[in-house]
């Protein structure tokens, strides 16, 4: 049993070299001590590149980390992970999302038994969907497509088909459905057609309470509006064919128990993505992730993207105390990137007792945020620039555009550019208004071109980064019993709301639900 990462010799001399730095280590020094700061603490991978070099760390800072990470064993849970071993340990399962993207018959070293045969029912539902996708995509009847899910079964969807608009199928439009507040399912309801719309229905137990209700009125509205053929208008994505049949939907892609929500976007919960972007597009999300998938399994620890990134991470969040982290896409596309990456590390690390169930003395996931760029400029940038807090920035940036309006994306570059270097650099004015102090952190990530391949690659960067990140706070990336509570709570108050029995509750909880049942 390897050591969680604050029981390694390596954390006490983190902090005594944290103690060392002090508040006097400064960007702007930094570069003019070290010619090659920049060379070192840039790092290039499947289809990204990344400075870190802005940020408060130095080169023994990331060595002990390095160490850090070493001691933990990270190469090892890294191994077991990926060779389908049960890291999921409450739930007693294994966490296999790369195997959704890992080319048919390919074997690893260090796979289980078990890997050979769910690879195949892998590419088996793979193919299947993409034939699927590939028959509506050429049905003219069908011009709308409503995905109806919660959780990763709408903000990985949702996001990539947003962020890939410039691959996507002209002549069909796209709606997502979560929140079970009525109001969203209506607002997309009164824009549709029965005969013209093609509905998604996601979830993995097919039980999920906003999912069904959100399907369960969808279906009632097409039946209301005349349409008579569900099977051909209503699609189930769930481990339960059997349930979705009942309802009378006849076509239905599965997925496994080891498919944790927020990393299913790369099984048949992706349909909305091959439905806007075809099946080879679709391979070409998979074959970008698998690319990074090999980076993380094969680069040495201090040339691998994803185990940088989260030791950086680290860094802030136990040794510099950063509690939040603002991610700042300059691409419209990535619009819903940010609330993607809140639940692929929030969920993922937001945890308080290590595997053991012991409870952790220091802290685990930081609150992640943003808005994309420039818009956040104009919104929030100003308390990164002259705050009372220290906010790590990350900037993600796409080299070519895909639009032909001139001159704009040019200027995008030089606003993301500008960003990162007048956070560090700051200016100095006998005005105190007019001052900015500098020496503010940034990550600058650049892609290429936002591609299905490149993008594949950036998602599955930071799913490794998050499951590194956790592996060495020494916790379980892939469960979330945190979000259990609130739902068993929320069907004894939906009860009490119809019969009025306040007995029992707290005041507080009582009075609210008085008040609502008045009106």
């Amino acid at each position: 049993m390897h050591p969680r990462c604050d029981e390694t010799p390596q954390w006490a001399q983190l902090q005594a070299h944290r103690a060392a730095l002090g508040a006097e280590f400064d960007l702007r020094g930094a570069f003019a001590r070290d010619a090659q700061r920049f060379a070192h603490f840039s790092q290039e991978a499947p289809h990204v590149f990344a400075d870190l070099s802005k940020n408060l760390w130095d080169r023994q800072a990331e060595a002990l980390l390095l160490g850090m990470a070493q001691a933990s064993g990270l190469a090892q849970r890294r191994d077991a992970m990926l060779g389908g071993q049960p890291v999921n340990t409450t739930e007693g399962r294994a966490a296999l999302h790369t195997l959704l993207r890992r080319p048919a018959g390919l074997a690893l070293p260090g796979d289980t038994p078990e890997i050979a045969p769910a690879l195949q029912g892998v590419h088996a539902t793979l193919d299947a969907m993409l034939a699927y996708a590939d028959q509506v995509r050429a049905d003219a009847a069908i011009t709308d497509i409503v995905n109806i899910g919660i959780g990763g079964s709408d903000l990985g969807p949702q996001m990539v088909v947003r962020a890939l608009d410039a691959f996507r199928i002209p002549g069909k439009r796209f709606h997502f459905v979560s929140n079970i507040d009525g109001h969203e399912l209506h607002a997309v309801l009164r824009t549709l057609q029965p005969e013209r719309t093609l509905f998604l229905v996601a979830s993995k137990t097919f039980t999920t309470l906003e999912t069904m209700t959100n399907a369960r009125s969808a279906l009632a509205w097409f039946q209301a509006q005349g349409g008579c053929d569900v099977a051909r208008h209503f699609v189930a994505l769930t481990a339960r064919a059997d349930v979705a049949r009942a309802w009378g939907m006849t076509t239905a892609f599965g997925f496994w128990d080891w498919v944790g929500g927020r990393y299913s976007l790369w099984s048949a919960i992706g349909l909305p993505i091959a439905l806007a972007i075809g099946a080879q597009g679709f391979r070409e999300l998979l074959a970008g992730a698998h690319a990074m998938d090999e980076h993380f399994r094969t680069a040495p620890l201090h040339a691998n993207l994803p185990v940088r990134l989260a030791l950086l991470d680290i860094w802030y969040r136990n040794f510099l105390g950063f509690s939040s982290r603002c991610v700042a896409p300059y691409h419209a596309g990535l619009q819903r990137l940010s609330a993607y990456l809140q639940q692929l590390e929030m969920e993922s690390n937001g945890k308080r007792v290590d595997l053991e169930g012991r409870t952790l003395p220091i802290a685990t996931a930081p609150v992640l945020w943003g808005e994309p760029g420039c818009n956040g400029q104009h919104a929030f940038f100003q308390m990164l620039h002259q705050g009372t807090d220290v906010l790590p920035l990350e900037i993600i940036a796409v080299r070519q555009c895909a639009h032909p309006l001139e001159g704009h994306h040019d200027l995008l570059l030089a606003n993301a550019l500008a960003q990162a270097q007048a956070l560090m650099q700051g200016r100095a004015s006998d005005c105190g208004h007019r001052h900015f102090p500098g020496n503010r952190p940034s990550t600058f990530v650049l892609l290429e071109a936002l591609t299905p391949g490149a993008l594949g690659a950036f998602l599955a960067l930071q799913e490794h980064r998050v499951f590194v990140s956790g592996s060495l706070w020494g916790i379980n990336s892939f469960d979330q019993w945190g979000v259990e509570l609130g739902k068993q709570l929320a069907q004894d108050l939906l009860q009490r709301m119809h019969s009025g029995d306040r007995s029992g509750l707290d005041a507080s909880t009582a009075g609210l639900l008085q008040r609502m049942g008045s009106q």
